[in-house]
C-alpha cells in the first residue's frame, strides 16, 4: 500500500508551467528515485508539495489520508512535523551553525510532540547512523564534522521523530565516492528497519543503482520514463534515459584514446603543507606531508582520495594560490618561488578552475568582464580591443557565442557557469589547468560535455592537466596517470590503467569499487 501518492501533479511559479502530468508512488519500506538531469524538475516536485518552495501545486498529492494541495494550515504542519523527515543536498547549510549537534536532534526528536529524549537516548540516534564518539559529538558544532558526519547527523535528525516518509534531496552528491556508498547503504538499512517509505532525489545513476526499488526518469518537467530501477536501468526505452545511461562515467567502458605526451613540465617535490590547528589548541595539521608528482606536457594527471585527504590542498600549492610549507614545484626544470614570488608570467603558466561552478563567478560582474579578468591582471599590455576579441574566443572555444556576453552568473545553468570558468583560466593561454572537483557537482549529462570540452582543448592547445576528483570512473575518460592520496600522503602512483586492474592500497581498491 502507498504511503506517499502522487498523481497528475503540475507546479507552475509566476504563472509559468515547470512541471505537469508527474505521477508517482511511494510503499512502505520501498524507495523511489527520481533522476534526470538539472533543471528537469526533480526537486521541485519532490519539495513542491510541502510548501519549501514557491511553486503552486495542482492536482492530487496524498500522505496519511491528507491531501497536501487542498490541505490547511494545520494539516500542512503534521505532514510535515509529524509525517516526513527530510534529507538535504547541503548538510552544512541545512544544520544551524550555531546549534550543537545536540540540540538540533533534540528539536527534531520532539517537533512531532513528543516528550524530550535523554541524553543518552539522543547518543543512541547518533550511532545508529554510523558516527563514532557519539556522546562527545553532541556538544560540537557542525562545523566541527567532515561533510559524511554531518550528512549522518542530518538522517539522524530526519527520523528523529519516526517519520513515514523520508524525502532525500540529493543527499550524497556534495560527498566522496566511498561515502556515497556508504550513505546509501545506511538508508536502506533504516527503511528496512523502520519501514520508512523514501522519496530519493538523484542526477548519479550509478549511486542509485542496486539501492532504489522504483525509476521515475524526468526530462523539461514530465516523466518521460518509469518502472523498476533493474528494468529502466537493463531496457531503457527512451532516447533520454540512454543518454543519461551513457554520460554516467562506468569502470566498465573501453579505454578512452588519449594524446600522446612530451618532456617533463611541473615536478613536485616533497611538498609539505600544515595549518596551525584552530581555536585554543596547539599545535599544527597535517594537510599534505612530503607528496611528490610530475606532469608532462599534454598530460592529464588525476590526485584521487577521499574527502579530507589533501588532494585540493595539495592542487593549490601547486598554482600557487595555496599556502606551501617546504618542498618545491620546478617549472621545466626551474623551481617557482613561494606564491607572492610568482611574477604574472609565471601566475599564466598555471590556472585554477574550481568545483562550485557558480560560486566561483563574481555575481555582481557580466560574463564578458568575468573572463577578461585574467589578461586585466597578467596580460595589463593588452589593448581593450584585442582583450574584447580574446573574450570571444575564449567563450567560442567552451562552446558558448557572444549571446553570453551580457548574461550575469545567477543566469547561468551550473554547466554554462563551468564553460565561464573554463574560459575565464583558459584566456591566459596557460600550460597547464588545475581543476578541482570541476564535475563533482554536475549531472552526468552536464559533466559528460564538460569531460569532453576538457578533451577537446587538450588536444588543441597541448593542455596539461591535474583533475583533482574522488570519481576515479570519471578521471578514467580523461586522465593518463594517477596519484591516489589518503591523508595527506601519496599512497599510490602509476598509469591509469594498471592502477585499476592491479591496485595496490586498500584506500585505492575502496575509491575503485565506488566508483
Amino acid at each position: 500500500m502507498s504511503v506517499y501518492e502522487i498523481r497528475d501533479m503540475a507546479i507552475q511559479i509566476a504563472g509559468k508551467r515547470l512541471v505537469e502530468g508527474v505521477n508517482i508512488s511511494v510503499e512502505a519500506g520501498k524507495c523511489t528515485t527520481i533522476i534526470g538531469a538539472s533543471g528537469s524538475g526533480k526537486s521541485l516536485s519532490c519539495l513542491s508539495p510541502f510548501g519549501l518552495t514557491p511553486g503552486e501545486v495542482s492536482g492530487s498529492v496524498k500522505l496519511g489520508g491528507i491531501d497536501l494541495t487542498r490541505a490547511n494550515a494545520n494539516e500542512m504542519l503534521r505532514a510535515r512535523s509529524r509525517m516526513t523527515g527530510f534529507v538535504f543536498q547541503q548538510p552544512l547549510t541545512a544544520l544551524t551553525p550555531h546549534l550543537t549537534i545536540g540540540a538540533q536532534l533534540l528539536e527534531a526528536a520532539t517537533q512531532a510532540g513528543k516528550l524530550p529524549p535523554s541524553r543518552h537516548e539522543l547518543a543512541q540516534m547518533l550511532e545508529r547512523v554510523g558516527l563514532s564518539r557519539a556522546d562527545e559529538r553532541l556538544d560540537q558544532f557542525p562545523h566541527r564534522l567532515s561533510g559524511g558526519e554531518r550528512q549522518r547527523v542530518m538522517i539522524a535528525a530526519a527520523i528523529a521523530h519516526q517519520p513515514k516518509l523520508l524525502i532525500a534531496d540529493e543527499p550524497t552528491s556534495a560527498l566522496d565516492a566511498s561515502l556515497r556508498g556508504e550513505i546509501m547503504t545506511l538508508l536502506d538499512e533504516l527503511r528496512a528497519e523502520q519501514g520508512l517509505a523514501m522519496l530519493l532525489v538523484s542526477h548519479d545513476l550509478a549511486s542509485v543503482e542496486g539501492h532504489s526499488d522504483n525509476l521515475i526518469v524526468m526530462e523539461r518537467g514530465r516523466v518521460v520514463e518509469s518502472g523498476p530501477t533493474a528494468q529502466v536501468i537493463a531496457h531503457p526505452q527512451k532516447d533520454y534515459t540512454r543518454r543519461l545511461m551513457a554520460a554516467t562515467p562506468r569502470m566498465t567502458e573501453p579505454a578512452p584514446d588519449l594524446p600522446v605526451v612530451g618532456a617533463e613540465l611541473m615536478d613536485a617535490e616533497a611538498v609539505t603543507v600544515t595549518f596551525p590547528r584552530p581555536g585554543w589548541r596547539r599545535g599544527t595539521i597535517d594537510a599534505v606531508v612530503d607528496a611528490s608528482i610530475t606532469v608532462r606536457e599534454g598530460e592529464a594527471l588525476a590526485i584521487v582520495g577521499g574527502s579530507g585527504s589533501g588532494k585540493s590542498t595539495l592542487g593549490r600549492a601547486i598554482a600557487g594560490i595555496g599556502h606551501l610549507t617546504s618542498g618545491t614545484i620546478s617549472w621545466q626544470d626551474a623551481v617557482l618561488p613561494a606564491r607572492r614570488g610568482r611574477s604574472l608570467a609565471m601566475r599564466r603558466m598555471i590556472q585554477p578552475v574550481f568545483q562550485d561552478p557558480v560560486a566561483s563567478l563574481d555575481p555582481q560582474w557580466k560574463v564578458q568582464d568575468i573572463v577578461a579578468e585574467p589578461v586585466k591582471n597578467l596580460r595589463p599590455d593588452v589593448v581593450r580591443t584585442d582583450r574584447d576579441e580574446m573574450v570571444s574566443k575564449a567563450l567560442k572555444d567552451v562552446g558558448l557565442g557572444n549571446d553570453y556576453l551580457e548574461r550575469m552568473p545567477a543566469s547561468l545553468s551550473g554547466g554554462q557557469a563551468q564553460r565561464v570558468a573554463i574560459a575565464r583560466a583558459m584566456i591566459a593561454r596557460p600550460q597547464m589547468l588545475v581543476l578541482d572537483e570541476a564535475t563533482s557537482a554536475l549531472d552526468p549529462l552536464v559533466g559528460h560535455a564538460i569531460l569532453q570540452l576538457l578533451a577537446e582543448l587538450q588536444n588543441l592547445y597541448g593542455l596539461s592537466i591535474i583533475f583533482i576528483t574522488h570519481d576515479i570512473a570519471s578521471a578514467r575518460r580523461l586522465c593518463h596517470r594517477i596519484v591516489v592520496l589518503d591523508e595527506g600522503r601519496v599512497i599510490e602512483t602509476g598509469e591509469m590503467a594498471k592502477v585499476i586492474s592491479s591496485p595496490k592500497a586498500h584506500i585505492t581498491k575502496q575509491l575503485i569499487a565506488a566508483s
